[in-house]
């Protein structure tokens, strides 16, 4: 039974919470007794009497918390709030029973129940146990989404469709499914990280860890406690044991940037991992290494190993696939599809209506050098959607070293060793017209060629792109 017992003041008035309670119990007098109670909090009300019709609600209604008897015939409410939890683990459950121990309690705290209350019951107790439950539902819920919102906010894309990204996204994926050791290369801002993620994602480790180990940034008297971990007493303050990066890896990839700043001592201990699999903490036994390496660096390790700085037989052991990022310079083609989706990314995540840019503001970003390469213009869109005033990326949103550029200034080109001469000579002709306004005989006369080869080049690749692009979307790798 239920003790209703209460004075004016007790009785909540109905409130908007919408919270959706689910009553189970064998015994008819008390659910019509919490049903009444549940519909003068305000509360939508749900009733079932044994365990199989209250599945039955949970699946065909959004119920917010289940309040239901322990001890019922058939199915008990602890075989119940398992099930619950099985179907839809956002459910609370507050379990009730006229038979109450400590043991019990346990038990369906264990299994995931809410709260658990002893009859015969108070209205106050059990009310504000099931508002208790709701409120903490809602929270995960929404902690939930929030978690959510953010990793598809911050999540990073490979965008571009440049012959040169092209390339290095080709070779990525070739070498993804293989267990061959990578070696990115290129320039700071170049997406050195993200192509290493884009190939630990399409490995057959892609459902393990990925960890980012940035060498510079750690100090070189602990850089080989991180990396490989050390025992009890190895050293001045190791009051305990630690797991190393290569520990923590385990089954996925270590992604170790930066790999030109290495110490010759660490330098030795990684060239072990790679030719023997395997390691030993500081002051410990030999371990297993159950790791996938992706280094990266933007130094020349050739200049590197040359001067004595870094092994030659680590070098090679590295260097067995060789990726290079290609700088923005080398991939202005790609610069309008990188500021879309940045304005995108942080519009989001600032809450504010999308911006698009203007003609003149996307002149001045395809204009200028970009000497921190993607991550540059990352920060350069990210201050523009917080610093803008009106509805549009405009110049006037720009750093001045970007919007005070002379427009037309002539720009060097950067091709990587191997680019194809047809991929060369449009790029040329692209970059030639966007400095004539698209004026094709201009164009024309500056490379000394016929305005007809310029429309032929053109033509042909439009008529490939049609051929071979997909039906929709926006050209991203």
């Amino acid at each position: 039974m239920v003790d209703e017992a209460s004075s004016a003041q007790d009785i909540a008035a109905p409130s908007p919470d919408g919270i959706t309670v689910l009553v189970v119990d064998d015994e008819r007098s008390n659910v019509e007794s919490l049903e009444k109670i549940f519909l003068r909090e305000g509360m939508r009300v749900l009733t079932a009497h044994d365990a199989k019709h209250a599945l039955e609600q949970v699946r065909s209604h959004r119920v917010h918390v289940v309040l239901t008897d322990l001890m019922m015939p058939g199915t008990t409410g602890l075989e119940l709030l398992r099930a619950i939890k099985q179907l839809n683990p956002e459910v609370e459950v507050v379990l009730m029973t006229a038979y109450g121990s400590v043991e019990a309690a346990v038990s369906a705290m264990r299994e995931g129940a809410y709260d658990f209350v002893e009859k015969p019951l108070k209205r106050i107790t059990i009310v504000k146990s099931v508002r208790k439950a709701a409120e903490r539902g809602k929270l995960v819920a929404e902690n939930r989404s929030l978690k959510n919102e953010i990793k598809l906010l911050t999540k990073r894309e490979i965008v571009g469709s440049s012959p040169a990204w092209r390339r290095v996204i080709d070779v990525s994926t070739q070498a993804a499914p293989s267990l061959a050791t990578v070696l990115v290369l290129g320039e700071s801002g170049t997406g050195k990280e993200l192509l290493a993620r884009y190939i630990h994602e399409r490995s057959s480790r892609g459902k393990g860890p990925f960890l980012a180990v940035n060498c510079a940034a750690i100090p070189e008297t602990i850089l080989e406690s991180e990396l490989f971990g050390h025992e009890r007493g190895a050293f001045t303050g190791a009051i305990t044991k630690k797991d190393g990066r290569f520990a923590k890896a385990g089954g996925g990839t270590l992604f170790l940037d930066e790999i030109g700043e290495l110490s010759p001592a660490v330098q030795v201990k990684l060239l072990r991992v790679l030719q023997e699999g395997e390691y030993e903490p500081l002051g410990g036994n030999t371990v297993k290494a159950d790791v996938r390496i992706v280094a990266a660096t933007n130094r020349d390790l050739l200049a590197e190993v040359a001067a004595g700085r870094f092994r030659e037989d680590l070098f090679y052991r590295l260097n067995v696939i060789a990726v290079t990022a290609p700088p923005l310079r080398a991939r202005r083609e790609d610069v309008p599809l990188l500021v879309d989706h940045f304005l995108g990314l942080y519009c989001a995540k600032n809450g504010r209506p999308r911006l698009n840019p203007t003609r003149g503001a996307l002149e001045k970003l395809l204009d200028y050098g970009w000497p921190g390469n993607v991550r540059e213009l990352e920060n350069v869109i990210e201050r523009a959607v917080v610093l803008s005033r009106s509805d549009q990326l405009t110049e006037l949103d720009l750093p001045d070293v970007i919007a005070r550029a002379v427009p037309g200034t002539p720009t060097a080109l950067a091709f990587e060793i191997g680019t194809t001469l047809d991929d060369i000579e449009l790029r040329v002709i692209k970059e030639t017209l966007r400095h004539t306004k698209g004026d094709k005989s201009v164009a024309a006369q500056l490379l000394g060629i016929s305005t007809r080869t310029i429309y032929r080049k053109l033509d042909g690749v439009e008529g490939q792109d049609t051929k071979e692009s997909p039906p929709s979307g926006r050209p991203q790798v």
